[in-house]
């Protein structure tokens, strides 16, 4: 046998080399599942105390939740949408415990809630919850554990026939569909942000759409389960786009962000149908002119952060207070109990997009500081909040917003005036390790 010429054979191991270093095709798989409980089973609506933890008396619309599952060789990565008000601490953990035979932790998941105030009572979630306030909502055992054994399953159903994918995103301003609901401030963040994920043979997987505005077209006297305007929006963009597409929902920095109905629109539920159809009709066609890419950039990072000391703002009492049913006594035993001195940010980075999760309810003007740090520490195009992700810790504001108080955000602040500067560094240095 004739040997190898010694310049042949270094390009040989070289060749081998190089293919043995390339990494292992970015692939996904997507689930669904109908998350909306049996009305049997008396579940509450979360979003407003004055509803007193009345069951729901319907459904409007189904609420679901719905998971992507990135894997690249041995490393992957489940991102969650669900159509709920919001998750407590702890729940993540618990999803993940149900998977840990699989080899699924905590850190490999991230829970991005709608925020819809005609789903899930996100106190209804809570094993913390010992209180019996019907105000702020009351644990429901059955439901808790119904809940998490749904979002494990589906997690567990996403892995299953990865495909490899290609990525693109694309963010356009959208003026006049949202605004900030604080008095005197007139920060919005106007971005509409879309993720396109396909198959390498062109057929669309999953769309990720970020918008950032409350859900709140419904009021306390609305009693029906609902997605509100993000369910009509996945539904709208799933229909124009076909072949079997999953299109998932995640907020934004909305902590002070209030939609904008569109003119005449007639009743609280034919506004939310009305502004999800539209917004989903917008979103379609600049959804068709991403071009995605193979082989996108695919990383994560979670970094705990310490929380301030817990407190309550002086006007509390008068307005939060107020609405959940506290007094000086139960107040200072409920923010114990229920608010943690730890959270953490989770960040996932997929093509040229990345999204930062803040583990609460930013201000817009936060979380635009944000998304302008982690673009330049990164260099990356698109950079998108997710609001509310894996656990609500407080709404999230900066010193000076919560000095000045008056209204409803102020109030549900539990951590003094530094808990913005907190966080903002936080997620900042979780989203600075993806590089």
């Amino acid at each position: 046998m004739k040997r190898l010429s010694p310049i042949l054979a270094a390009l040989v191991v070289g060749v081998c080399a190089h293919l043995n270093s390339v990494a292992a095709p970015v692939q996904s798989g997507v689930a669904r599942i109908d998350i909306t409980p049996p009305l049997e089973m008396k579940a509450s609506l979360g979003g407003y105390g004055e509803r007193m933890n009345q069951p729901a008396t319907g459904i409007h619309d189904r609420v679901w939740a719905k998971a992507l599952v990135l894997s690249e060789g041995e490393r992957r990565f489940a991102l969650v949408t669900a159509d709920v008000l919001g998750f407590p601490p702890g729940f993540k953990n618990a999803v993940a415990a149900r998977l840990a035979t699989e080899g699924w932790r905590p850190e490999q998941i991230m829970l991005l809630p709608s925020h819809s105030h005609t789903s899930i009572d996100m106190s209804a979630l809570n094993p913390a919850n010992t209180f019996q306030i019907p105000q702020i909502g009351l644990f429901h055992k059955e439901l808790y554990e119904r809940t998490v054994a749904k979002v494990a399953e589906l997690i567990h159903a996403a892995t299953q026939n990865p495909v490899s994918i290609t990525v693109g995103s694309v963010a356009v301003p959208l003026h006049g569909w949202n605004r900030n609901r604080r008095a005197d401030n007139t920060t919005v963040d106007s971005d509409l942000t879309l993720t396109r994920i396909d198959t390498e043979s062109g057929k669309p997987l999953a769309v990720l759409v970020n918008w950032t505005a409350h859900p709140t077209f419904m009021s306390e006297q609305d009693m029906m389960f609902s997605g509100d305007w993000p369910g009509h929006l996945q539904r709208t963009l799933e229909a124009l786009i076909g072949e079997g597409v999953t299109v998932m929902y995640y907020n934004g920095a909305q902590g002070d962000q209030a939609p904008v109905a569109r003119p005449d629109s007639g009743s609280a539920w034919e506004r939310a149908e009305r502004y999800g159809r539209e917004l989903g009709i917008i979103a379609w066609r600049d959804w068709s002119r991403i071009k995605p890419q193979r082989s996108p950039p695919f990383a994560y990072h979670t970094v705990p952060i310490t929380l301030p000391k817990r407190t309550w703002h002086p006007d509390f009492m008068a307005t939060g207070g107020k609405e959940y049913g506290l007094n000086e006594q139960n107040a200072g035993q409920l923010i114990e109990k229920l608010s943690p001195t730890e959270t953490h940010s989770t960040s996932l980075r997929l093509g040229d997009l990345v999204i930062v999760g803040v583990p609460g309810e930013l201000a817009s003007g936060l979380g635009l500081k944000v998304k302008s740090a982690v673009r330049e520490k990164l260099g990356v195009k698109h950079v998108a909040i997710g609001g509310l992700s894996d656990e609500w810790v407080s709404y999230i504001l900066s010193p000076e917003e919560y000095t000045k108080g008056g209204g409803y955000e102020a109030s549900m602040s539990f951590y003094g005036a530094t808990l913005g500067p907190t966080i903002v560094e936080g997620v900042i240095r979780s989203a600075a390790e993806l590089k």
